[in-house]
């Protein structure tokens, strides 16, 4: 079981088990601390999530997101996976840079202000 320093790992255990069609990203970042993290922070997660070290995540990896913090975990559906991308693809290639997921962080953190 892989394990970011940077996040809580107890509610990341609770997505890896809930039911198919269930994450939302925004409630995981919210818990698991990835939103009051910096953007220096959040680029390292990034390095984290994107498992074949092509300096992005696609949507393949994005199926296996929940595993890179728990191994048991379940792979995300189609829908969850897509949901997660279009919500970080700012510029719709398919794919999700570090500068992209900066920016959804930033924007993220402007509306709890």
């Amino acid at each position: 079981m892989a394990e970011s320093p940077l996040l809580s790992f107890e509610p990341i255990l609770s997505f890896s088990v809930s039911a198919p069609d269930s994450f939302n990203h925004k409630k995981f970042f919210q818990l698991t601390g990835m939103a009051k993290k910096s953007s220096s922070q959040v680029k390292d997660i990034f390095r984290f999530l994107d498992n074949d070290q092509s300096g992005f995540i696609e949507e393949d990896e994005l199926k296996f997101f929940l595993q890179r913090f728990d191994s048991g975990a379940r792979v995300l559906t189609p829908t969850e996976a897509k949901s997660l991308m279009a919500a970080a693809d700012h510029d719709g290639d398919g794919k999700i840079g570090a500068d992209e997921i900066a920016l959804t962080h930033s924007h993220h953190m402007a509306k709890l202000l």
